[in-house]
């Protein structure tokens, strides 16, 4: 046969994976103005504005826990003990005192030592309150001392963890940030106003706290309208020019709230006037990085992403239902919230099997199981599941009978299901969504289930459209070229991610309508994937949009710009391009950022190794050993630099470490499994390729590769039957043809 084989990747460069590659110009992009303000010819006028005819809702506000989101210190607001009080913990003690007037935190500083930080705001005030301190450059960063309203004491949000002076999570780094992590959901109309060059902000706001406009849109066209004579003569306008007006529907309230009860990113300074959500935001679906595998809120989620997985929001429940949108309380409390649209049925011992009036018989310990947050924040899955015990017995996911009865297996709470309701259950798309997840041989069925059921929520489609990125078969990208038409923009969206997994070939035509898609992420993502084509092979037909698209792309890119991986995703794009020193330069301001963040260490050391400076990309990989001696890709990365300059032992010792140490990167086995097939070593190929298996059962290439080392050993058997593997997973590569044909199979 005279294939040739697959050539050993020798320079490996970790991408940011939200962003996949994008080609970017030497100087940024030009920044559009803020449409929703300045095209529509809109201000913000404050709160005081509406005072005067929303009264009730205005007191209602005064009230709540936005009207407390920031505030400046005084002695109303400020709810902790800075009389004198001292607090010792994790290595730490700090103290707590006011002087001439203003309130002030003696604690750890960035060097280790400690020092005396004025207090410059409050942020919120229940079930937590917390202090920012303000430093050079703009910056506004959140001590990790809190204060518990509840429990009137000091308290450390990560407790039991000592974290150094130089750790991104000190409070003095950038994950405890306000101008990036915090600051959009607790003013109104914040602009963070980065400055890259000088990594300094210059943030801005109308209001200081989570007032009318936040929700409602600049206020100034309304009340213009309402003090004109068209509305005094009785000529309506709907909306009355107001982004959220009374009585919207359902998907307007709910996108009104979705900023700050979402987990997402921003895409961007200036804010499209749309209705749809992804014009500005790009929301988290409910993958295994920060959900259970059956879309149960894990990390710090908030509500969005799980509310559009329930019957509640497929039924048109919106979020001024349950709560009261001025207050934020319930609009009627316990079970009663519930019983607005339950029977009274549901709120007895027959359906609770529990006693009336005890904390296990109210609906939300069943169907809203809580979880805590920040040291103290006790919040609900807003999913509204019923509890699936099998399931924790077979997957190993949470469920709401066991987190009470701790003490209690998950056997056990099933078998009381089963006894209650009988041992059938009603489907539930976690059934699919579970070993979907898995990304092995069984997924595939599971996942393109998911997308053709009708009943299934397009958030679980658009996570079972990622999940099918890393399943590289025809059948998969198949399904995910049928998505692209797909009218859920989360969906598209996903789908174009996953695309990216595959060759520029298969998917060229079918992306390049999206590139002028309605949606700004969706046409972010397709201008993403465009950006990995070389210039001469871009259709002509799409230049034009894709140079529109591609600015878009880049807007969002450098907005990003202040946060550490953001460094490292304008970094990795210069690599793209070989453009080593702003590629260097993007590194080390993330690095900076954020000493511990391994993989911008392996990037870095790529970049030292494109140019030939292997010295200074070993000292980097050298330095990610230290910092993490069980990293499994610091060791891959070694072995495929040290191949580079043909150092074979060292490269082997590498492989075999990061083997040793249970990498799950497919990669890892492919390039081990070449490297000893070219040894003529193969029977300990085919034993590496076979652990990479055992992990990625669902892995075409390692199958390829495997076939191969067949081949060369002249075992035509087995050749056979990996080959057969082969053809079942993906069947219609043309790749893998000519093994097919010369195999018989």
């Amino acid at each position: 046969m005279n294939r040739k084989y697959p050539i050993l990747v020798t320079t490996v460069i970790v991408l940011f994976i939200l962003l996949g590659t994008v080609i970017l110009e030497r100087c940024q992009p030009k920044e559009a103005k803020n449409n929703l303000v300045q095209i529509a010819g809109n201000e913000f006028l404050g709160d005081q504005a509406c005072k005067s005819c929303h009264s009730n809702e205005y007191h209602q506000w005064l009230q709540s826990d936005h009207f407390m989101a920031m505030q400046p210190p005084n002695d109303s607001t400020v709810k902790g003990d800075f009389n004198n009080a001292s607090y010792t913990a994790d290595g730490v003690t700090s103290h707590f005192f006011k002087k001439e007037g203003k309130f002030f935190i003696n604690t750890e500083g960035d060097d280790g030592k400690n020092h005396d930080y004025s207090v410059k705001f409050i942020f919120g005030y229940k079930p937590l309150q917390q202090y920012l301190v303000e430093f050079p450059g703009g910056r506004m960063q959140v001590p990790r001392l809190s204060w518990d309203t509840k429990q009137k004491k000091w308290f450390n949000q990560y407790a039991g963890q000592k974290i150094a002076a130089h750790d991104w999570l000190h409070w003095t780094g950038n994950a405890q940030n306000w101008n990036t992590m915090c600051a959009s959901c607790h003013s109104t109309n914040l602009q963070k106003n980065y400055n890259t060059d000088a990594d300094s902000y210059s943030t801005t706001y109308s209001v200081i706290n989570v007032s009318c406009e936040s929700c409602h849109g600049a206020g100034k066209l309304h009340i213009d309208f309402v003090n004109g004579d068209d509305y005094k003569k009785g000529n309506k306008v709907a909306g009355s020019y107001l982004t959220l007006a009374k009585n919207s529907g359902q998907l307007a309230q709910i996108n009104a709230c979705a900023p700050c009860h979402a987990r997402k990113s921003n895409i961007s300074a200036s804010e499209i006037a749309s209705s749809e959500i992804m014009d500005n935001y790009i929301p988290e679906i409910p993958t295994t990085e920060h959900f259970y595998a059956d879309g149960q809120v894990n990390d710090e989620d908030y509500i969005y992403t799980s509310f559009l997985q329930s019957k509640m929001f497929r039924h048109g429940i919106k979020c001024s239902n349950c709560h009261n949108p001025h207050s934020t309380k319930l609009i009627v409390g316990g079970n009663q919230t519930c019983l607005q649209c339950h029977a009274k049925k549901y709120d007895e011992p027959t359906h609770t099997f529990h006693a009336a009036g005890v904390v296990a018989s109210d609906c939300v310990s069943c169907h809203m199981p809580s979880k805590l947050f920040m040291g103290n924040d006790l919040r609900h899955d807003h999913s509204f599941r019923v509890p699936r015990p099998d399931l924790s017995m077979k997957y190993g996911t949470p469920n709401a009978c066991t987190n009470c009865h701790n003490n209690r297996t998950a056997q056990w709470a099933a078998d009381a299901v089963s006894k209650w309701y009988g041992s059938a259950r009603k489907y539930h798309f976690a059934d699919d969504l579970i070993p979907g997840s898995k990304s092995d041989e069984n997924s595939e069925v599971h996942l393109i289930k998911l997308l053709k059921d009708t009943a299934v929520p397009n958030i679980i489609k658009a996570t079972a459209a990622n999940y099918l990125g890393n399943i590289q078969t025809q059948n998969s990208l198949q399904a995910l070229i049928n998505l692209l038409s797909n009218t859920d923009a989360q969906t598209r969206y996903s789908a174009l991610r996953s695309l990216a997994n595959f060759q520029p070939q298969s998917w060229l035509d079918a992306v390049g309508p999206l590139l002028s898609d309605k949606v700004r992420a969706v046409r972010i993502a397709a201008a993403d994937l465009y950006s990995t084509i070389p210039e001469q092979e871009i259709p002509q037909a799409y230049t034009p949009v894709f140079a529109s698209a591609r600015n878009e792309l880049q807007n969002y890119l450098f907005y990003q710009a202040d946060f550490s991986v953001g460094n490292l995703m304008i970094a990795d794009h210069y690599l793209q391009q070989k453009d080593y020193f702003n590629a260097e330069k993007f590194y080390l301001r993330g690095l900076k950022k954020d000493s511990l963040m391994n993989y911008g260490r392996l990037n870095l050391s790529s970049a030292y190794s494109a140019q030939g400076k292997n010295d200074l990309a070993l000292q980097e990989l050298e330095t990610a050993v230290k910092i993490d001696p069980a990293n499994d890709r610091v060791y891959y990365n070694l072995a495929l630099l040290n191949n580079e300059q043909n150092n074979k032992a060292a490269a082997e010792k590498y492989f075999a470490k990061a083997v040793q140490l249970k990498s799950v990167n497919p990669r890892l086995y492919y390039n081990y499994g070449l490297f000893l097939n070219e040894g003529k070593r193969y029977t300990e190929a085919e034993i590496v390729l076979q652990k990479g298996l055992a992990i990625n059962p669902a892995d075409p290439q390692l199958y390829y590769v495997l076939t191969i080392v067949y081949i060369r050993s002249n075992n035509k058997v087995k050749a056979k039957q990996s080959a057969t593997k082969l053809k079942q997973l993906d069947p219609n590569n043309p790749a893998y043809s000519q093994i097919f044909t010369n195999l018989g199979v």
